[in-house]
């Protein structure tokens, strides 16, 4: 008997036959068979969100252990992030097209340290991002604003000579990233540019790159779900920061419905992170830190 429970344990992990998908399928945003034409108010995109950008089009909710004493060194990260989109033109292959929305997300960072569970740091972010995709070729123009506030038990910390003195930090920003996904192995790349930011110190240019790997192949799990190992690694470099460069990186297991081909899947992951170099958070882009954790990541 227990010979027979173990080999149906067996088979319902086995991995499941590779099927080679179009990349914006494989990645969750994508229907597979979508609207041939123009398409209002789609669903989805044709560009598949950066598994491991800090501040990447994803929802989720982190623990990370740092080394910044000053600020907090048990935090709890989080971000909300949602697309709308406006229109699409699809192409004649599935994931295909191009596409305009509207896209906002916040990102706010907590002090497990304290009882109250300070907020520390806030960065709000929208955007119009044009995305465009043929294949295994994919890109994503975008013009956006970002504002970035401490928060007021942060402020109010220790005393009044000893506090931490908030800067309006904002600024807006053209972006483009160029990315080509080759089976599993997806590279990308290229920069950004603050075209009026405040204050007038903080960094104009940006480059921006980075390496993802999605296999087809995942394990089933009966009619429960289907999982895959995902990675990827995030870079960018400031120009005025003399080209430091920041190093996000992130590892795990990736779960969604048990076919691939039903369609536009909404997915959750669970992954490792590591992060080494000047600060994420707004409020405090000028310091290096290094933080390592676990977070829950989805796709609104």
């Amino acid at each position: 008997m227990r010979r027979v429970a173990l080999a149906l344990l067996l088979a319902c992990a086995a991995p499941a036959a590779a099927q080679e998908l179009a990349p914006a399928v494989r990645c969750g945003v994508a229907a597979p068979t979508p609207t041939r034409g123009y398409e209002p108010i789609p669903s989805g995109d044709v560009f598949c969100p950066l598994l491991a950008d800090p501040k990447g089009q994803r929802s989720f909710v982190s623990y990370l252990r740092g080394n910044d004493d000053e600020v907090a060194r048990d935090v709890a990260s989080v971000g909300i992030a949602d697309q709308f989109g406006l229109f699409r033109v699809n192409g004649a292959r599935p994931g295909d097209g191009v596409q305009l929305s509207l896209a906002g997300s916040v990102f706010a960072q907590f002090d497990l340290g304290r009882s109250s569970y300070d907020l520390v740091n806030a960065d709000y972010v929208i955007g119009l991002p044009l995305t465009v995709r043929r294949g295994g070729f994919s890109a994503r123009a975008r013009v956006y604003h970002q504002s970035s506030h401490l928060g007021d038990e942060f402020l109010l910390r220790g005393d009044p000579e000893d506090r931490v003195e908030r800067e309006n930090l904002s600024f807006e920003s053209a972006e483009l990233l160029l990315s080509q996904d080759a089976g599993p192995v997806r590279v990308y790349g290229g920069g950004e540019y603050y075209f009026n930011r405040e204050p007038a110190s903080l960094g104009r240019s940006i480059a921006h790159g980075g390496l993802e790997l999605r296999p087809s192949a995942a394990a089933r799990f009966g009619s429960a779900a289907r999982a895959r190992f995902v990675a990827g690694v995030d870079l960018k470099s400031v120009a005025e920061q003399d080209w430091r460069t920041a190093v996000s990186a992130r590892a795990g297991i990736e779960v969604g419905r048990p076919r691939d081909d039903g369609g536009r899947a909404r997915r959750w992951s669970l992954l490792g992170e590591f992060y080494d170099g000047p600060s994420p958070y707004g409020q405090f882009h000028a310091r290096d830190v290094r933080l390592a954790g676990l977070g829950f990541h989805f796709v609104l």
